[in-house]
């Protein structure tokens, strides 16, 4: 293990050319009161997001853990429908819960699409990305993250009213994404264009426990050529193109990784396609990240933990792409003990590799 952050470590691995007897470990992120808890320390926010002192504090605090990069994410300006608002019953509760329900919707028809006030790239602030990378320290990277186009598209249309959309207005749809592609396009290229950014994320849940959201071919044709535009922004600025996505995606890999071009999938689920199965499928095509269930990440108790993560390393880290992580994100009801206790296993899993 290398002593302190060394991003290039984190980026041979995405690039599968990695000596694997290192493995680097990688999160979509990990939630401000798991890092509050573990830094013992605050984290302020304002109207951009973390304060500078914020970033401090969750930067150095990942340093600390052993990350190489951390995601920072940008909103691109779309208008979204109300959210729902519930209890956050976490025993590190944020207060308040939000999501977006299938029936909310901004657009549903060719009138609502011309009064959608559709955002311009000079109102998309990147203050958060600015603020990490003076508050990163050296040998870090940033993860840039704005969404994708999927994910935005069903948050827009709402996952009802584009159902209908798809059947009564497929023309609709189209222009819909063409005005969110022309968006995230410029988004992306100001991300992948900064100094301190390693690798871009295009996060974009794609699916549920047995299929993708959109049919395959809806998939092939409202949603994988705006991502693969996308990839092109970001490799055609030295980026690496990261792909975040739950669900059961089995009937696009092949499209995702040969069409799209990502460099690595993100995201796995032990009752969907385990990470050490994803491994045998595709870890000679695709870096693969995470892979560590939040179910059991969750539930289990340390020692299970521990035990449970030292097995994915044994099966993963092989022939090198592969980064440990959880599953999906480290979220506010994971115990923080078990997370640590996913920490240690890691360092454990080296630590015997050098004796």
């Amino acid at each position: 293990m290398v002593d302190g952050p060394d991003f290039g470590q984190y980026l041979s691995t995405i690039n599968r050319n990695n000596d694997p007897s290192y493995v680097p470990i990688g999160e979509l992120f990990v939630e401000g009161p798991i890092i509050r808890a573990i830094a013992d320390d605050d984290i302020e926010y304002d109207d951009h997001g973390m304060t500078q002192a914020g970033m401090r504090v969750y930067f150095e605090t990942h340093r600390d853990l052993g990350y190489d990069a951390v995601t920072v994410g940008v909103g691109p300006g779309f208008a979204l429908p109300e959210w729902a608002i519930t209890d956050d019953v976490a025993p590190l509760s944020k207060g308040k819960r939000g999501y977006i329900t299938g029936a909310a919707t901004r657009i549903w028809d060719r009138e609502s699409f011309e009064a959608y006030p559709w955002p311009s790239p000079e109102q998309v602030s990147y203050v958060p990305l600015e603020r990490a990378a003076e508050a990163m320290p050296e040998g870090m990277a940033i993860l840039a993250s704005a969404g994708g186009p999927c994910e935005w598209l069903m948050w827009i249309v709402g996952y009802e009213a584009l159902s209908f959309m798809l059947a009564d207005d497929p023309e609709l749809v189209a222009e819909i994404m063409a005005r969110i592609e022309e968006q995230m396009l410029a988004v992306f290229a100001a991300m992948a264009s900064m100094e301190r950014v390693g690798a871009v994320w295009i996060s974009d849940d794609m699916g549920f426990k047995t299929g993708t959201f959109l049919s395959p071919d809806h998939m092939r044709t409202y949603v994988l050529p705006t991502q693969r535009r996308l990839a092109r922004v970001a490799h055609d600025a030295g980026r690496p193109v990261l792909l975040h996505s739950c669900g059961n995606l089995s009937a696009i890999m092949d499209d995702l990784i040969d069409d799209v071009g990502i460099d690595a999938k993100h995201s796995f689920e032990d009752a969907i396609t385990p990470v050490t199965e994803a491994k045998e499928l595709w870890g000679d095509r695709a870096c693969l990240i995470g892979g560590v269930d939040v179910d059991p990440l969750t539930r289990l108790s340390p020692d299970e933990v521990h035990a449970y993560t030292l097995g994915i390393l044994d099966r993963c880290a092989p022939n090198g792409g592969y980064i440990l992580g959880s599953g999906n994100s480290v979220a506010n009801y994971v115990p923080v003990d078990n997370y640590l206790a996913m920490l240690r296993a890691w360092r454990d899993w080296h630590a015997a590799r050098r004796s």
